[in-house]
């Protein structure tokens, strides 16, 4: 059996593993709990009601969280010369594309996004070896292949976040950071699980949310009340 740190056993002690809570007291008790010495990031697991071996039961969208995910997001704009401009007036903190495509043929994957046009993607495709299992890829479904470069930027600093769900119908996400008040979390995490609800797939049957947890780095997961979300 694995050893229980010292630390987590501490943590273990602040609040009942069996229990569900509310999306504030959840939040408050993940900030109390998290020891690292690093802003830990929070994050959120949700079981969803879906086989994601159909292919109609897939989720997979974007969240826009209202208050950001308090990481600094470095992003690579693949464009055409005409667009470059643009995309540095936005903010983006790579711009260019025959230079870059080489650069990650060669390993480089030094950035959190991607952000394409699709007029480029011929180019942009060849590169998905080095993309793909990296979760890099640009994709139309994320807003990562688009015509307005400058708004996919924007969006994407601002706290736009990019989920799908995984092999065993659980979300994964990031969702902020200890160091946020406990109501921005509960307001982030909200979010998510809000849009979530929207993107239910109609062949879901059954409950769709079907546990929600939340944690931080390294920290015990915390179990919500789904219903008291989703009401």
């Amino acid at each position: 059996m694995a050893k229980v740190s010292k630390n987590r056993k501490a943590a273990l002690a602040k609040f009942d593993s069996e229990k569900e809570y509310s999306l504030s007291e959840a939040a408050a008790i993940v900030k109390d709990i998290t020891t690292t010495k690093f802003n830990a990031s929070c994050d959120l697991d949700v079981k969803l009601g879906v086989d994601p071996k159909k292919a109609n039961q897939m989720v997979r969208g974007i969240a826009t969280l209202p208050h950001g995910t308090g990481k600094e997001v470095r992003v690579l704009v693949l464009c055409t010369p005409d667009k470059e401009q643009e995309a540095k007036d936005a903010g983006a903190d790579h711009v260019g594309l025959d230079e870059y495509v080489a650069k990650i043929k060669g390993g480089w994957t030094d950035i959190d996004v991607i952000i394409t046009m699709p007029s480029v993607m011929g180019k942009v495709g060849a590169l998905g070896r080095v993309l793909g299992p990296r979760g890099l890829m640009p994709n139309p479904k994320a807003g990562t292949v688009t015509m307005d470069v400058a708004k996919a930027v924007t969006e994407v600093k601002a706290g736009k976040i990019d989920f799908k769900v995984d092999k065993y119908g659980i979300i994964h996400a990031g969702i902020g950071r200890v160091s946020f008040d406990g109501e921005k979390i509960r307001e982030n995490a909200f979010e998510l699980v809000s849009t979530l609800i929207k993107l239910k797939p109609s062949a879901s049957k059954g409950t769709y949310i079907k546990s929600i947890y939340l944690s931080s780095t390294m920290s015990p997961g915390i179990q919500i009340d789904a219903k008291s979300v989703t009401a």
